[in-house]
C-alpha cells in the first residue's frame, strides 16, 4: 500500500473524482464537510491542510484529510468547525494506524465527529447527532413530529402566524447568495456566541472568509446554502450551511433577539425544511450537542465518535495526559443536565457580564490625576 501526502490544490481532476465516487460507495450519509469541495476551501486557507492519497496496486482506495499541528498533533479539516469527521475509503479496507500516522508526520490524529463506522477501536466514548429526516417528504417529516412534539408544532406555527399579523408578512428566501445577507446572519451569531458565553467563530477572520467563500459555491454535489425568513422587509432569521446531493449540515443558525418571543429559530427551520425537501435534500443533519431546539425538531440521529488515533511515541503521551482528563470532564457535564445547565447559565452570565464590560464607556482620567497615581 502506498500513502503519498499532497496539499489539497495539488489534487487534480482524476483524483477529485475518485473521491467523489468512494465517497458515495461507502454510505448513504453524504456529508458535505467529507466533500472534497470543503477540504478545497479550507486549504485554500490554511497552509496546515494537507490530504493522504491512498493507493493500492496503483488504484486509489482511500483519502485521509487533516490538518497538522505542533508536536505533530493532527485534527480533522476545519475541527471545530465540523460535523461529520473522517477518511474516505474504499468499502472493507483495513489501514495500519501507526503505518497513516507515520506517512503523516503525525503521533496524534484527535476526532469529537467521526463517523461511527472508522476506527472503532479507537473511540473513546459515541455522541447522537440528531437529524430531520426528510426521506419520506416534509409532510411525512411534519406528520411525524406532530406526534411526538405536538405541542412545539402547533405553538410554532401559531408564532409564526403572529409573526407575520404583528410584524409583517412573512416570506423566504432559499440559497441566496446576497453578501450583506450573510454579513447580517454573521452579526447575529457573533452576537449569540458573545451573549451565551462561547467562543466567537467569526473573531477568525479565516473562517469569515471561508463562509464568503462558500457562499458563491453551487454544484450538483455540493454547495453553500444562505436560507433566510422576513417579515416585511425586517430579516428575522436565518441559516448559512454546507450540503451535498442529499444532506443538508445545520450550521450557523440565528435570528435577530429582538424577536425571540416568536421563537424565529423553529419558524426559519421548519420553513428551511420544507424548501430543503423540495430540493432533493433528504437529511438535515443539526449536529452533535443538546440543543432544546434540536430535540423538538429531530425525528432521528446518527451517532459521531470521538477519541483519537496515536502511535507509540512521546508527543502522543504528552497529547494523552493534556487532553484526556479534560476531555472526560466536559463529557460528563455535557451528558448530565444536572450539571450542563448550571453550567450553561454560569457561561451566559459571563456572556451578559462581557457584553455589559464592551459596552460601557471609557472614562478618560485627568492627567494631573494619572501623573500622581503612578
Amino acid at each position: 500500500m502506498k500513502i503519498t501526502i499532497v496539499h489539497p490544490g495539488d489534487l487534480g481532476e482524476p483524483e477529485i473524482c475518485a473521491w467523489r465516487v468512494l465517497l458515495r460507495s461507502s454510505s448513504d450519509f453524504v456529508s458535505p464537510f467529507l466533500c472534497p469541495e470543503f477540504t478545497l476551501a479550507v486549504g485554500r486557507l490554511r497552509a496546515d491542510v494537507r490530504v493522504a492519497v491512498i493507493e493500492d496496486a496503483g488504484d486509489i482506495v482511500g483519502f485521509f484529510p487533516f490538518q497538522r499541528h505542533a508536536l505533530g498533533v493532527g485534527k480533522p479539516v476545519g475541527a471545530g468547525l465540523t460535523d461529520a469527521q473522517g477518511a474516505i475509503l474504499a468499502s472493507g479496507l483495513e489501514l495500519d494506524v501507526s503505518d497513516l500516522l507515520k506517512a503523516c508526520g503525525l503521533s496524534v490524529w484527535e476526532f469529537d465527529h467521526l463517523v461511527s463506522d472508522q476506527f472503532p477501536a479507537h473511540h473513546a466514548s459515541c455522541h447522537s447527532s440528531p437529524i430531520m429526516d426528510l426521506r419520506g417528504g416534509f409532510d411525512a417529516y411534519l406528520s411525524e413530529i406532530k406526534q411526538s412534539s405536538a405541542k412545539t408544532v402547533k405553538s410554532t406555527l401559531y408564532k409564526q402566524r403572529k409573526l407575520g399579523r404583528d410584524i409583517g408578512e412573512l416570506h423566504h428566501r432559499y440559497a441566496c447568495t446576497d453578501v450583506a445577507e450573510l454579513g447580517t446572519l454573521l452579526r447575529w451569531k457573533s452576537e449569540q456566541y458573545r451573549r451565551t458565553g462561547r467562543t466567537d467563530r467569526f473573531a477568525w477572520p479565516w473562517i469569515v472568509q471561508l463562509v464568503e467563500d462558500l457562499l458563491h459555491v453551487d454544484t450538483p454535489d455540493f454547495g453553500g446554502v444562505l436560507d433566510m425568513i422576513y417579515a416585511g422587509d425586517r430579516p428575522v432569521a436565518g441559516h448559512f450551511g454546507l450540503r451535498s446531493d442529499t444532506v443538508l449540515a445545520g450550521w450557523f443558525p440565528a435570528y435577530d433577539p429582538a424577536f425571540a418571543r416568536f421563537s424565529p429559530g423553529l419558524v426559519h427551520h421548519l420553513a428551511m425544511a420544507r424548501e430543503a425537501a423540495a430540493r432533493g435534500i433528504t437529511i438535515i443533519d443539526l449536529g452533535r450537542g443538546a440543543k432544546e431546539y434540536k430535540d423538538k425538531l429531530k425525528n432521528g440521529e446518527f451517532l459521531v465518535a470521538e477519541g483519537r488515533l496515536a502511535r507509540s511515541t512521546p508527543a502522543a503521551g504528552l497529547h494523552w495526559l493534556v487532553r484526556t482528563p479534560l476531555r472526560g470532564v466536559r463529557n460528563t457535564v455535557l451528558a448530565h443536565p444536572a450539571l450542563r445547565e448550571p453550567a450553561d447559565r454560569m457561561l451566559k452570565t459571563y456572556g451578559r457580564l462581557s457584553s455589559l464590560l464592551r459596552r460601557a464607556p471609557v472614562v478618560e482620567r485627568d492627567k494631573s490625576t494619572a501623573d500622581a497615581s503612578r
